[in-house]
């Protein structure tokens, strides 16, 4: 059978974590359908179109999808997942609203946070803020598998398109109606996307501390900045900054934090970064346990050093 997968997009552009989430589907066996809906989103069906893997989009273009809303969104794919042994959702805050709801419908478990695919029935998840893996078999008829995007490389475009069905929409369900959404903007990098990020803990004191230290860096680097919950507790920063088992997965190229402790909760939030820089005067912080590059030294000193350096 097939595979179905749901994209996420804001009707005018893919987000990045279809394109991991794709990477994933690619280890199961079957063709690949990917589900576009939204209003106005013809754009993003056609880009979807043009992913290696991709056998088919189903296209689904509708006013109440406008603002993707788990509920209409839900009955939307329960009605398509009897056709298909696997449904794939991104891990992010939209599929986590929207695949348990899903599953639930269809009467059916589902398998969080997959990171690996051993088999078209066997996932592994991380369990204990990460640090044990969990090897799950699932023996419903559909395998409902919301998938941690940083574990999963993104995929190219393909040599040829795939084909874009048009389907019927499913009912106004009158269930939710979004009032009002305020978007932060940031000339710097989305944190869950960034490449580089430079990341600050409860080390820096204050928030006017953080921004004086950090943000020279990251535009130097090019990086978005994330936090620690402490420093998110403190004050210091926004919550969209935090990093971590409650916060946001990340795993940039480089990871580079600043007054980190590296608590687990932390740890489970960046621990798969490709090449982690930590710098702290507590020598025996947890953070170094983790690091590639650790510098016991005075952030405040340190920070600005590397910054004038770059």
């Amino acid at each position: 059978m097939a595979i179905l997968l749901i994209a996420e997009h804001d009707n005018q552009t893919l987000k990045a974590a279809t394109l991991n989430t794709l990477g994933a589907a690619h280890h199961l066996e079957g063709e690949i359908h990917v589900l576009v809906a939204g209003a106005g989103c013809t754009a993003v069906g056609q880009a979807v179109a043009q992913l290696s893997g991709v056998t088919k989009v189903l296209l689904c273009d509708a006013p109440q999808y406008a603002e993707r809303g788990a509920e209409n969104l839900a009955e939307l794919v329960r009605g398509l997942a009897a056709g298909y042994s696997h449904v794939l959702v991104p891990a992010s805050a939209e599929g986590k609203n929207l695949l348990p709801r899903v599953a639930a419908l269809c009467d059916m478990a589902q398998v969080s946070d997959v990171v690996g695919i051993e088999s078209t029935d066997t996932f592994v998840r991380p369990i204990y803020a990460g640090n044990a893996l969990a090897t799950v078999k699932s023996i419903d008829p559909i395998k409902f598998l919301s998938i941690r995007t940083t574990a999963f490389e993104s995929v190219g475009l393909a040599g040829t398109a795939a084909a874009v069905e048009t389907i019927a929409a499913g009912p106004e369900l009158g269930l939710c109606k979004l009032v009002d959404r305020e978007l932060t903007r940031s000339e710097r990098p989305e944190l869950g996307a960034a490449k580089i990020i430079v990341s600050g803990g409860r080390g820096l004191g204050s928030g006017d501390n953080y921004r004086r230290v950090l943000e020279p860096l990251a535009d130097k680097l090019g990086a978005a900045l994330g936090a620690s919950r402490a420093a998110v507790d403190a004050g210091f920063v926004p919550n969209d900054f935090q990093v971590g088992q409650t916060g946001k997965i990340v795993a940039p190229q480089l990871y580079l934090a600043v007054g980190i402790s590296g608590a687990i909760q932390h740890l489970a939030g960046m621990k798969d970064s490709k090449v982690i820089v930590a710098i702290n005067k507590d020598p025996d912080a947890p953070i170094f346990q983790v690091a590639d590059y650790g510098l016991v030294a005075d952030l405040f000193e340190a920070a600005p050093a590397l910054t004038q350096a770059i």
